[in-house]
């Protein structure tokens, strides 16, 4: 079971794939309820707290250059 502090990171690590996804940031992204795997993107800046979220428990995204993006993810990046 989730510890409080394992959500918490969880949350942030699906925060930073939304911020590149947001921004079209080259990227291969994976999230599942278990992990996430990122090849490439960035990391909100501190103290800055990007306000998006992806609201999806798995999924997988390609942003290619010439802001190509191809996602399994439909929904909104507002919280």
């Amino acid at each position: 079971m989730d510890t409080k502090q394992t959500l918490i990171n969880r949350q942030e690590k699906l925060r930073a794939i939304a911020y590149s996804m947001d921004l079209l940031i080259l990227e291969l992204y994976f999230w599942c309820p278990y992990f996430t795997f990122r090849i490439g993107g960035a990391i909100p800046d501190n103290p800055y707290k990007y306000p998006g979220m992806i609201h999806s428990s798995t999924g997988i995204a390609l942003v290619l250059p010439g802001y190509q993006i191809f996602t399994t993810y439909q929904g909104s990046y507002d919280s």
